[in-house]
């Protein structure tokens, strides 16, 4: 029987934080421990890091995936040891892990097999309270708006117009849609409400935006969480709500250092959604890895039609970061799900399949490189089941377009399976270095000055491969308020399912001609960017019918099992 990923991590022998960081030049001041295997790296200590010039950065991203996921995050832990093994000195950053998938259908995401981040439970449970005080801060100001109607509501908030949602790191769908303040006068005004999960949340995404605290305070003063009966917006800032905001995520705002099974350094911090919110972990944990490493592998989440594009639309445009490489994981599984093999058959052979799937690859690949300019090169995550011919379908496929194909078996072998990818990687680098800045610039996918439903027809056409964008007369008249407002010069971030280019998640491949529908926008004044929801997501998921919950345990001694 194979042993499972829980059953690694905890076999596995782990250095005490301060010897990672001591690697880093992090002295043990400038560490806050959370046990010996975790800590937060103080904020004072990433200023000194500014004047330090920043390493390559190396973009995980994906094709469209199935249920179970393609394996970045194991990948992205297995090229970051692969690098280190090779000579170079490299480090990793991760979103954390939110509750509801780990309870849910899709379990953990500290990474797998011997390509994993370390204590693997505590990253995967609660870690160092990160989310919580996201939730906390959240409440706090949903609190404070119900309170502020109860006692005079001197601002005017009408209650019908409040925009600010509560928060829960659990899936919950009985709490999408709530009423609140039944039972009477002193529970305040009954008013429509609901619950999103906190990965989905502006806080989240402001969180991982923030450049530093005062940023954070700032941000965090500016989200609009109702309006008047005039429209006039009501900002947390007119309820003196974003300092106490901000002295709740003072502390979670300092990123998490802990390390891989072979002892690379991992910052792992923030963790929106890349299909409900902006997908990257926070710009604080990715900026100051640059200025301690030279090479820094980030991933965004699922496929590039997401996380990728998010990161260069949204992350790259506002703060200036730049991918040096994207790393585009691809599975045999994958690209059979995509050619039209239902998930029971995904075990066998079926090269015909994966041929047809292999469309919805080569459209990815087209986005990266030729719409952002991004140099890219394929990681086949290597499974037990996957046959020679499969394989080597797959790596033509992304040859006939000119992209090299590498297969890595980080999973069964650590970094020492990715080291082919780990060469090609730096190759790649070193080929862009050598480039003049004008050819090797980052290229976006609109222009900042594209109306916001521009933006959103530019999104669905070139990335999506839709024909056309619709929306309701009253989601368009809300588009054009916004634009009216002054919030046209702000990014687009959509929410539509990760398994189809299309927001029907039953359309795989690479399909063209949809119409991608806008259901829903909601302003982001915080985050600086606006939410188009599309299609059927949900910004509070469900339970599955096994929800993974049903599997985790602990025994006498507090082991965890069950994680995945």
């Amino acid at each position: 029987m194979a042993t499972s990923n829980i059953e690694i991590a905890q076999q596995a022998e782990l250095w005490p934080i301060t010897r990672i960081a001591q690697g880093l030049g992090i002295p043990d001041e400038e560490l806050e421990p959370y046990g010996r295997f975790k800590a937060k790296v103080s904020l004072r200590h990433l200023r000194t890091l500014q004047d330090k010039p920043r390493g390559r950065l190396v973009l995980m991203t994906a094709v469209s995936p199935t249920p179970a996921g393609e394996g970045k995050t194991t990948t992205t832990v297995g090229l970051g040891d692969a690098l280190t093994r090779i000579g170079e000195r490299a480090m990793i950053c991760l979103r954390e892990p939110a509750l509801g998938p780990v309870f849910g259908m899709k379990g953990g995401a500290a990474g797998g097999g011997y390509a994993q981040v370390v204590p693997m439970e505590d990253i995967n449970l609660h870690f160092t309270g990160d989310f919580s005080a996201i939730a906390i801060a959240t409440n706090l100001l949903a609190a404070l708006i119900d309170n502020h109607v109860h006692h005079g509501n001197a601002l005017g908030i009408d209650v019908r117009r409040v925009t600010w949602r509560r928060v829960l790191d659990v899936n919950d769908r009985a709490l999408r849609d709530a009423v609140i303040g039944l039972g009477g006068p002193s529970n305040g005004y009954p008013r429509e409400d609901g619950f999103d999960i906190v990965v989905a949340s502006e806080v989240m995404a402001i969180f991982c935006l923030a450049t530093d605290l005062a940023d954070l305070k700032e941000r965090l003063g500016e989200i609009v969480v109702a309006y008047t009966r005039d429209r006039a917006p009501i900002r947390a800032r007119d309820l003196h709500a974003h300092g106490a905001m901000a002295a709740i995520l003072r502390d979670a705002l300092a990123p998490n250092l802990v390390q891989t099974l072979e002892h690379t350094p991992a910052f792992v911090h923030g963790g929106p959604f890349a299909n409900i919110a902006h997908g990257c972990n926070s710009y604080l944990a990715t900026d100051s890895a640059l200025r301690m490493a030279d090479y820094v592998v980030t991933e965004a989440g699922f496929g590039a039609d997401l996380g990728a594009e998010k990161f260069v639309d949204i992350l790259c445009r506002t703060t200036g970061l730049r991918p040096d490489v994207a790393v585009v994981v691809a599975t045999v599984r994958a690209m059979k799900f995509h050619g039209g093999v239902e998930v029971q058959g995904l075990p066998h052979e079926n090269v015909a399949a994966l041929e047809q799937g292999t469309a919805n690859l080569l459209r990815h690949l087209k986005t990266l490189r030729e719409t952002w300019g991004i140099p890219t090169v394929v990681a086949i995550n290597h499974r037990a089941e996957d046959t020679d011919a499969e394989t080597a379908a797959l790596a033509a496929a992304a040859q006939s377009v000119g992209v090299t194909a590498v297969v890595a078996k980080h999973f069964s072998e650590g970094g020492a399976g990715a080291e082919d990818l780990a060469r090609e990687v730096v190759r790649l680098c070193e080929e862009r270095a050598a480039q003049p800045d004008d050819e090797g610039a980052l290229r976006f996918t609109y222009p900042d000055d594209a109306t916001l439903w521009r933006k959103m027809s530019a999104i669905a056409t070139r990335i999506y491969g839709a024909s056309e964008i619709t929306a309701s007369t009253a989601v368009r008249a809300q588009i054009k308020r916004l634009q009216d407002e002054g919030y046209g010069g702000y990014p687009v971030c959509v929410a539509k399912t990760q398994y189809s280019f299309s927001t029907d998640p039953k359309l795989r491949g690479a399909p063209t001609g949809h119409v991608v529908d806008i259901r829903e926008v909601r302003l982001a004044a915080g985050a600086r960017f606006v939410v188009m929801i599309c299609g059927d997501i949900m910004t509070m998921p469900g339970l599955p019918v096994t929800p993974a919950a049903n599997s985790i345990d602990v025994d006498d001694d507090g082991r965890i099992v069950g994680l995945f």
